[in-house]
């Protein structure tokens, strides 16, 4: 991966009542009441996504009556980019206390779901296995430590915990090649990541100036700054662009 240019818009507009991202909403009220909600644009043609070969497992082959396609690059019909993640990089002062609610990482139809997410630091991150197979999850962080954890039977649960900010925290299935997953590990609930419409918010902001960052898995990161006031939006737009 590597650094594009950004494209990016900002405007502040007097827009209240913002949906709030998960992010603020698993980390409490910081006590800010200002927001930054954007979009994440996607210039060019689109990648074709490809099938996943599952035959290797049957029981992951008999969960598709239909196929499943590959989610590094999903561009969706509006032409904005889905799983890419959005968090405050530099600009914020104090700390955070971790939710004691976990994240949760599921493994149901030998994929992981969701395919990119986030927590704090010391924020529990429970791991399911929802399949009636073995799945290994391998945990490839940058910062902290890795871990490797065989889960065989349905329903088994793995709770782990990471201690520095990550981003981003790659993980994968020995057992299944196909399946990848990202987790952005950060201090603060300033996070977010692009839906099905492309769009992101990170509420519950102090006023300031910030630095905000924008990860995908294949086109890399882009940051931009923005300013926001109490009680104001900041729109924030990102542009990634197809190779």
């Amino acid at each position: 991966m590597h650094h594009r240019q950004v494209v990016a818009a900002i405007c502040v507009i007097g827009l209240l009542g913002v949906q709030q991202s998960h992010a603020a909403a698993e980390g409490g009220s910081p006590g800010g009441t200002a927001t930054v909600h954007g979009q994440i644009r996607f210039v060019g043609t689109p990648p074709a996504r490809t099938p996943v070969k599952m035959s290797a497992d049957p029981t992951c082959q008999q969960q598709h009556p239909e196929p499943v396609l590959s989610e590094e690059v999903i561009v969706n019909d509006n032409g904005t980019l889905r799983n890419v993640f959005v968090y405050v990089k530099e600009g914020l002062s104090g700390s955070f206390s971790a939710p004691t609610t976990p994240v949760v990482l599921d493994q149901a139809g030998c994929r992981y779901q969701p395919h990119v997410v986030g927590l704090q630091i010391n924020q529990p991150l429970e791991i399911r296995n929802s399949d009636a197979t073995l799945h290994n999850v391998n945990a490839k962080p940058n910062a902290n430590k890795p871990f490797n954890v065989a889960q065989p039977v349905q329903g088994m649960k793995t709770v782990k915990k990471f201690e520095q900010s990550d981003v981003m925290v790659g993980f994968k299935c020995n057992v299944h090649p196909w399946m990848r997953a990202y987790v952005g590990v950060v201090e603060h609930p300033f996070f977010s990541v692009s839906d099905e419409e492309g769009t992101f918010a990170i509420s519950g902001l102090p006023a300031g100036t910030y630095t905000i960052e924008a990860w995908h898995e294949v086109y890399g990161t882009q940051s931009q700054t923005v300013n926001v006031t109490e009680g104001q939006t900041t729109s924030s737009t990102f542009s990634f662009a197809a190779n």
